[in-house]
């Protein structure tokens, strides 16, 4: 009896369990080899792939995530709201806290092996706490300076330990159609890489000190913040700073600080905590054609001087009104950004030879470079 009722059970079984050609053969077309596995894999694209793939390990290690943390007064702390009786009319039937937490997130990369950091100053600014993650351990991170103006800020990892520097490229050499990747935290998604072209340099957006930016249609969103725009070769040419959008997701066009300006930020916020940059007293205006006729110019090439700081540099040195200036220290001036960013470079404290057009000819003077306050 045992025997034949363990025979109908396995007979039982075999009835109704799945048949095993059933099973291998509903797929089976799908297991096939695809026809262009072999023959594509010696194809360009291929090369391109192992490319990113190598910049993503290259980086890894070398991009950090950015959290940060702030405590900010609540909105029901105001008197008005504190008083008993508008909190029983508006629901509040507790003390609400005072604070709260105001949390953010943001990438960096790190320039040292001792630690130092490069991210965006908006990612850091005016917050109690910066964490840094690097390789998945999370570590405290001071600021040591940042600048409002090239919107870049250095922090150092307060921990002792070697870590992993990225290189630096040369951003004078980036051309419009290279390729371009980015490296961040997109939405809080740690070490997201994202690929696409210089779609533009030179760009002057958001901002009027004489700072270019990189256009790129690499995807970049919020949290991309600080993150490098890295080339081909591995080279970081660029720190992302923002996206044009008008709904707040990637639409193409974000815009990346060429890394020559972010180093010089760099070495100067590590000096002194602050970018240091020099000024000599003048007010611009746009040349323009009809101008530059009257003042016998031959085109529409230079800065025009519409007004002077009182006893400022550019007074002190007998520059005027109406001068426009056409080259400084050698250099030709063909707009403003061209002086802001000569002038932004000089030594302070030294002079420099300014060339200026006035009456129909040219005259050089010597302007003692300030401190821009």
């Amino acid at each position: 009896m045992k025997i034949k009722a363990i025979t109908i059970l396995i007979l039982l079984y075999a009835a109704t369990a799945p048949g095993k050609a059933g099973a291998d053969t509903f797929l089976d077309e799908t297991g096939r080899e695809s026809p262009l596995k072999k023959k594509n894999r010696d194809a360009p694209v291929y090369e391109l792939q192992k490319t990113f793939q190598s910049i993503y390990e290259q980086y890894r290690n070398s991009v950090v995530f950015i959290s940060t943390e702030k405590t900010v007064r609540s909105r029901y702390s105001d008197p008005f709201l504190g008083d008993p009786f508008f909190r029983n009319f508006f629901g509040l039937r507790r003390d609400p806290p005072e604070t709260r937490k105001q949390m953010g997130l943001g990438t960096g990369f790190i320039v040292s092996g001792d630690g130092y950091i490069c991210t965006n100053r908006h990612v850091i600014e005016g917050m109690d706490s910066v964490t840094v993650r690097v390789s998945d351990r999370d570590y405290t991170a001071t600021l040591v300076g940042s600048d409002q103006l090239t919107d870049i800020a250095l922090l150092k990892i307060t921990d002792r330990g070697r870590f992993a520097p990225v290189i630096f490229g040369n951003s004078d050499s980036v051309r419009i159609g290279d390729m371009a990747v980015a490296i961040g935290n997109p939405f809080g998604l740690d070490k997201t890489i994202t690929t696409g072209v210089v779609s533009a340099t030179g760009r002057h957006v958001y901002n009027d000190a004489g700072i270019s930016h990189i256009q790129t249609d690499a995807s970049i969103n919020p949290g991309n913040s600080g993150g490098p725009l890295i080339n081909l070769d591995g080279e970081v040419i660029g720190v992302n700073r923002m996206i044009y959008s008008s709904t707040g997701g990637s639409l193409g066009i974000g815009f990346a600080i060429p890394i020559n300006t972010v180093r010089d930020t760099l070495v100067q916020l590590r000096q002194h905590g602050k970018v240091r940059r020099g000024y000599i007293g003048v007010q611009i205006s746009p040349l323009t054609d009809a101008t530059a006729r009257e003042l016998g110019l031959a085109g529409n090439e230079g800065a025009l001087i519409a007004g002077l700081e009182k006893g400022g540099p550019a007074e002190q040195a007998g520059i005027r009104v109406r001068d426009v200036i056409t080259g400084i220290a050698g250099a030709k001036i063909r707009n403003y950004t061209d002086l802001l960013t000569i002038v932004g470079k000089s030594a302070i404290g030294k002079p420099i030879g300014v060339t200026v057009w006035r009456k129909m000819g040219e005259v050089t003077v010597e302007v003692i470079v300030r401190e821009r306050p």
